[in-house]
């Protein structure tokens, strides 16, 4: 995917996906936004529990919620595809450095 959009347009959309994701009033994703936007996800049969491990797996600072950098950090942790493409990118820029 980041080779199709690129990386600014990959991060754009993530960007779209946290915004569609998250509380309005809060600026992140919270128990109650994730619940309610399940069936966007065609995940409309999850548990209360299974919400909860989905934001605890993201939520860095331990807030019960996820911000828009564990979202995204979360949605590159999760995609083998894209950790070997962001290993390859650091590997090509320590390499320019040195």
């Amino acid at each position: 995917m980041v080779e199709k959009l690129g990386a600014e347009g990959f991060m754009k959309e993530l960007c779209k996906g946290f915004r569609l994701l998250m509380d309005a009033e809060k600026g992140v994703i919270t128990f109650e936004s994730l619940k309610r936007s399940s069936d966007v996800l065609g995940l409309e049969g999850l548990s209360d529990e299974e919400v909860m491990c989905m934001l605890k797996e993201g939520d860095l600072d331990g807030d019960g919620n996820l911000s828009e950098m564990e979202f995204c950090t979360l949605m590159f942790r999760l995609s083998p595809a894209l950790m070997q493409s962001s290993n390859e990118l650091l590997e090509e820029a320590l390499i320019r450095d040195i």
